[in-house]
């Protein structure tokens, strides 16, 4: 969910375009004509995220501290291996998708970059993004990868709070400042790949290892 570049595209709407309100009636209502909280196997096309290095670039709505890329792309330490063995352990249930689609989380397009990898579809939990509090078994966003039988396979959850900084487990946020591309206040971000290895970093936004190749079966 970080804004990487100056122009993104969702179903022909942008998150800028339609903000933090507009993102919850999005997600309970529909987009496009698709009901995005219908079943998993509701139409889900892809979107392209292009970005580049953000560290100190005045073209990006966001910047990154270098402390946090550093954090981000360091060696794993025992930390780390804590903190993602605990997320993967309190979130394990979601590895159906049936379960996030009962505690009221709602697919948005599949996400890839221009560079390669993916983010994968987002399943949004649009009541905790309107909670700033950050528990460990609650994230915000549910993380699939979509597979050539239709089915979604389960690979991050992602935790976001409007108040900071945040952090997990001594991990902490990447910030997003106002104004951005989402239309939305200053807000807080952390991808967790607990459950597909990333080679840029557990951390770090795109996967090289996930893909939105399948992710036109989700409209057979």
């Amino acid at each position: 969910m970080r804004d990487f570049t100056k122009r993104a595209r969702l179903t022909g709407l942008t998150l800028g375009t339609i903000g933090l309100a507009g993102l919850a009636a999005l997600l309970a209502t529909g987009a496009s004509g698709h009901g995005i909280g219908m079943a998993p196997r509701a139409v889900l096309p892809s979107f392209t995220v292009p970005y580049g290095d953000l560290v100190g670039d005045p073209t990006h709505d966001r910047m990154i501290a270098p402390v946090l890329v550093a954090a981000t792309t360091a060696e794993p330490d025992a930390g780390e291996g804590l903190l993602v063995d605990a997320v993967r352990a309190a979130n394990a249930r979601f590895a159906d998708v049936k379960v996030a689609l009962a505690e009221g989380y709602s697919p948005l397009p599949c996400t890839s970059g221009v560079d390669g990898g993916a983010m994968g579809v987002h399943y949004v939990n649009s009541a905790l993004i309107g909670d700033p509090a950050v528990e460990i078994g609650k994230p915000e966003a549910v993380m699939y990868e979509p597979q050539a039988d239709g089915s979604m396979q389960l690979v991050a959850v992602e935790y976001i709070t409007a108040k900071g900084p945040a952090q997990l487990g001594g991990q902490l946020f990447a910030f997003n400042g106002a104004p951005n591309r989402y239309g939305l206040p200053p807000f807080y971000e952390l991808h967790v790949w607990a459950f597909r290895d990333n080679p840029k970093g557990t951390y770090s936004d795109m996967n090289p290892n996930v893909s939105c190749e399948m992710a036109h079966e989700q409209s057979k």
